[in-house]
């Protein structure tokens, strides 16, 4: 039976993951796209069902996950690169966990600036489908460049944060290359990945492994227990914060102390406390929170002519 959709058909919610992972559009990254870590993936599963393969994420809606791999199968098909490696292969044979690595990148105007986005996951798994290619498609139809992390999981926070700091480094030291602006970037995390975002925003790259880079303009949390700030005599950069009142596994409340801290400090922070939304509602379709990403992305837009103070 064929189960590999043609290469000239966009994906359809009713293809099976099987089709997905043997498209010649994703020649050599297709696994990267599923969550992987603890999660076991059934081939014949349909993409209508890939939400129950994200257990701490909610409002999963399969034609947003579909509108963004198509934009990738669109890239590949006119011969732009959609994939690129963060570590060297000989950096992988030394350490093979870093094979499942990896950044999906949407590009925008050349040399605008760029948004490097970390999805969440509890460390266990990357919600690549829901908090990844869906941001960067629409922060991408504003017209910038978007990157979308793959990073360890299974070893906890300290690899992953290195694997962003890396990766960040990598892209700026490629700007001209990629075509992106390597100043007044910004920085968009959800949950685990609000997490990294937040510590490389306060500590910078080079405390995890990375360049020495400027710090991001804006950094964009969404949905985490992260409460840790640079204090004063550091500051943090501009933040833009987001909870879900009903949030059971990272309460608004602890992120409530961070935007409390980071005013004391002077920081430009915006924070929005959505109603009736638990965790790891995405974009938030359908719900209080919808048109968040536009919020923020406005806000890292009123910040960028203050990168780098």
């Amino acid at each position: 039976m064929k189960t590999t959709p043609p290469m000239n058909r966009p994906l359809q919610v009713d293809d099976r993951i099987s089709g997905l992972l043997q498209h010649p559009a994703f020649a050599g990254f297709a696994p990267l796209l599923l969550p992987g870590g603890s999660v076991t993936v059934d081939p014949t599963m349909r993409l209508r069902d890939v939400g129950s393969l994200m257990p701490y994420h909610t409002q999963v809606h399969p034609p947003e996950v579909i509108a963004a791999l198509n934009r990738l199968m669109d890239d590949t098909r006119s011969g732009r690169a959609v994939f690129y490696d963060i570590y060297t292969a000989a950096e992988k044979r030394r350490d093979p966990s870093l094979e499942r690595t990896g950044l999906f990148f949407l590009r925008g105007r050349p040399g605008a600036p760029f948004a490097m986005v970390t999805p969440g996951g509890g460390f266990s798994y990357v919600a690549t489908l829901h908090e990844g290619l869906p941001y960067a498609l629409q922060i991408n139809r504003r017209g910038y460049n978007a990157f979308v992390l793959v990073y360890r999981v299974g070893q906890g926070g300290a690899p992953a944060t290195r694997d962003l700091a890396v990766a960040l480094s990598r892209v700026v030291r490629r700007a001209a290359e990629l075509e992106v602006l390597p100043q007044g970037w910004s920085l968009w995390g959800s949950s685990a990945g609000a997490r990294m975002a937040a510590a490389i925003g306060t500590h910078g790259t080079s405390a995890f492994g990375g360049g020495v880079l400027p710090k991001p303009a804006a950094v964009v949390m969404a949905y985490t227990g992260h409460s840790e700030t640079a204090g004063r005599e550091h500051r943090d950069p501009p933040t833009f914060v987001i909870a879900g009142e009903h949030d059971r596994i990272a309460p608004a409340e602890v992120m409530e102390r961070r935007v409390e801290a980071l005013r004391r400090a002077a920081v430009p922070v915006e924070y929005r406390r959505y109603a009736n939304v638990g965790h790891g509602f995405g974009r938030g379709t359908g719900t209080t929170a919808e048109g968040w990403i536009d919020d923020a992305i406005r806000f890292w837009e009123s910040v960028i002519p203050r990168a780098g103070n």
